[in-house]
């Protein structure tokens, strides 16, 4: 919605910039937190869900490298915010979903290359994020499996 486009995209004069990347780039990152926090929350009105995921991930596809090469401090934030938990437990336990289309395939529907940028920056703090875990083992065990095994 409107709100999300507020945070990703200011014109300027002739310049679009996006205030997310600006305060990336300048170091500030606790407003970069409060955007991405901000972006990654899901509300509600009486018509629709509103969720900024994919305007985020649409205006800057490649988020996650920036995020790995110059602001790595943010990248919980941006993980835990494409994971939904419910408040409610039914028999002991807590439906969650995971938001993962962006870390798997992009635009064009080609794979994407975000977890090469997560290996990229080698931290293994990282690496071990519940949803990495989860996309690295659909990888395995839906393609690299087969391909690994049988050639």
């Amino acid at each position: 919605g409107k709100r999300a486009m507020w945070m990703l995209n200011v014109q300027v004069g002739t310049q679009s910039i996006s205030p997310l990347l600006w305060a990336i780039e300048t170091g500030s990152l606790d407003a970069a937190k409060a955007i991405i926090v901000d972006l990654l929350t899901i509300r509600a009105d009486r018509d629709r869900y509103y969720y900024g995921m994919d305007a985020m991930f649409g205006r800057h596809e490649d988020l996650i490298s920036r995020l790995c090469s110059d602001a790595p401090a943010l990248l919980p934030n941006l993980l835990d915010g494409l994971i939904w938990r419910s408040r409610t437990t039914d028999y002991g336990q807590r439906r969650v979903n995971y938001y993962i289309r962006h870390l798997v395939v992009d635009s064009e529907g080609k794979f994407s290359k975000a977890l090469s940028w997560f290996i990229a920056s080698s931290d293994p703090k990282i690496i071990c994020h519940p949803i990495l875990c989860l996309v690295t083992d659909l990888f395995w065990s839906r393609l690299c499996f087969r391909v690994f095994f049988f050639g």
